[in-house]
């Protein structure tokens, strides 16, 4: 189990990447900051990293505004 913005759980299985996450939540922002336990994650290597069990994500999305 992982933990989404410090309040909703989420089912792990073995190789979870942030791209599969991603679109499990529908997640469909075009300017987005995904973090895992503390670190930032690369946006070209949402596709190839792995979240590792029991991880705390953290995934922001970006707004302009006036």
């Amino acid at each position: 189990m992982i933990t989404i913005n410090k309040r909703e759980p989420f089912n792990w299985h073995e190789g979870l990447t942030v791209a599969e996450l991603l679109a499990a939540k529908t997640y469909t922002y075009p300017h987005i900051i995904v973090s895992i336990n503390g670190t930032v994650v690369s946006h070209d290597t949402y596709a190839e990293t792995l979240i590792p069990d029991e991880a705390d994500v953290r995934v922001i999305h970006l707004i302009a505004g006036g």
